[in-house]
């Protein structure tokens, strides 16, 4: 599922500063307007929409997660864990991280570390907080509701910053990784996990036929909730392709940025340091 030395996955590298075409329209849309999905929505209206959608599914979040991916997320969060190798006793930011499931990962592999979860929708929070608790890992994990592109912390606070399948949902997507680069002490890292782009297109047509026809019946079915899973299958659609995406990121500041195709690019790891 992961870079390797034998070329099975594909890693690309951009260097800091390199211009992304387009990058204002996957990120802002035109003058206050934003996409939810493939609709036009108003900037001011896009957290509003994101929020009542995470509410929706924060119940059956983790088990749609598995139905979903049969699985497979899991193993793309524990290569995420690799690539980042946590080091005890670093301070870990988990934007839009939900019910916890990077910050779990990030604190067993590394002794003393501790992670601050920031996402809008408390009730995913709330989910989290109850599993840390049944786990006994509340002192090392804390829980904030944030917005990710108006962190409620100083700059210089962090030693790592993860986003995991949540930079999609983001109304304007630069800002959010300025953000990012903000709070990261110097020699901190950036790493994202999202969903994007298959390099082949007969693969690209036959994941979308699965995506757009099986996912919102199956939301439907296990949550009753059909709209909310059409929405996350279209946000997909609208982020930016892995090169697009590595542009954004070299753009807000981080330098040395890679990324690494999972799955044969059903989803992406990206990687940046703040140096």
């Amino acid at each position: 599922m992961t870079d390797s030395s034998r070329g099975q996955t594909r890693q690309g590298t951009t260097k800091a500063g390199t211009e992304s075409a387009g990058m204002g329209s996957a990120g802002t849309g035109d003058a206050g307007t934003t996409h939810f999905g493939f609709q036009t929505v108003g900037e001011a209206d896009k957290a509003g929409l994101v929020h009542g959608v995470f509410t929706s599914v924060a119940s059956k979040y983790d088990v749609m997660n598995d139905l979903m991916s049969a699985g497979i997320h899991r193993i793309w969060k524990d290569a995420m864990m690799d690539w980042l190798a946590p080091r005890p006793g670093q301070q870990l930011l988990d934007v839009a991280g939900g019910t916890g499931d990077i910050a779990f990962r990030f604190v067993d592999r590394a002794p003393g570390a501790v992670a601050t979860v920031l996402d809008l929708t408390e009730s995913m929070l709330t989910a989290g907080r109850l599993r840390a608790e049944a786990d006994q890992k509340a002192d090392a994990l804390s829980w904030v509701v944030g917005d990710a592109m108006a962190l409620p912390f100083a700059d210089n606070s962090f030693d790592v910053y993860t986003i995991s399948f949540g930079i999609r949902n983001v109304t304007r997507i630069p800002e959010a990784l300025s953000e990012a680069f903000r709070v990261l002490r110097p020699g901190g890292r950036l790493m994202v996990l999202e969903f994007s782009q298959l390099p082949n297109p007969m693969m690209q047509k036959a994941y979308d036929l699965y995506s757009f026809n099986v996912i919102p019946a199956m939301g439907k079915m296990v949550t009753g909730d059909r709209d909310s899973y059409q929405y996350l299958v279209e946000s997909i659609r609208k982020f930016p392709d892995q090169d697009r995406f590595a542009a954004m990121i070299a753009a807000a500041g981080f330098e040395q940025v890679k990324f690494r195709n999972l799955s044969m690019g059903v989803a992406a790891l990206h990687s940046g340091w703040k140096l």
